[in-house]
């Protein structure tokens, strides 16, 4: 499966519905940055009509998920990963279209890298920030990233 958006968001469709459904999608990935897009609406609302901090986490890490995926499928081996740690600071009410934007890909081939030559397990802080129609951050977080190349 080659990574696009379109594979991206069907795999979210089958795989991690609750993304699909609050609407969340990936606009665009390449080797250096993946932008997705989620609009405020009722299902993925808080009480306090903005949207839920969870929603915008789920956009956020995708960002950042999609990247390392993106450089492990290209390098052709068997390497896990997973979140160890994240962290988020909120400073506006999300309303409207928010944009989660993470550049980050060349420090992601380069973990990728360092695993596949050292077989050791890599960490990398990667960063997305979402920003309104206006372009105002309401959100920025932080994911700490681990991979490592699979034995056997």
């Amino acid at each position: 499966m080659s990574m696009t958006p379109k594979t991206i968001n069907s795999f979210n469709f089958f795989k991690l519905p609750s993304v699909w459904w609050c609407g969340i999608r990936v606009k665009r990935l390449d080797d250096t940055t993946c932008v997705a897009t989620v609009k405020h609406k009722w299902i993925n609302q808080n009480p306090f009509r903005s949207m839920f901090w969870a929603v915008q986490g789920m956009a956020a890490e995708l960002t950042t998920g999609a990247l390392v995926m993106r450089q492990i499928q290209q390098s052709g081996k068997k390497i896990s990963m997973l979140v160890l740690n994240n962290n988020a600071s909120f400073m506006k009410k999300a309303t409207g279209r928010i944009t989660f934007t993470c550049n980050q890909g060349h420090e992601v081939d380069a973990a990728i890298k360092k695993t596949i030559e050292t077989g050791e397990g890599e960490t990398i802080w990667m960063k997305s920030i979402g920003v309104n129609e206006d372009g105002v951050v309401v959100s920025t977080f932080n994911f700490e990233w681990t991979v490592r190349v699979k034995n056997g």
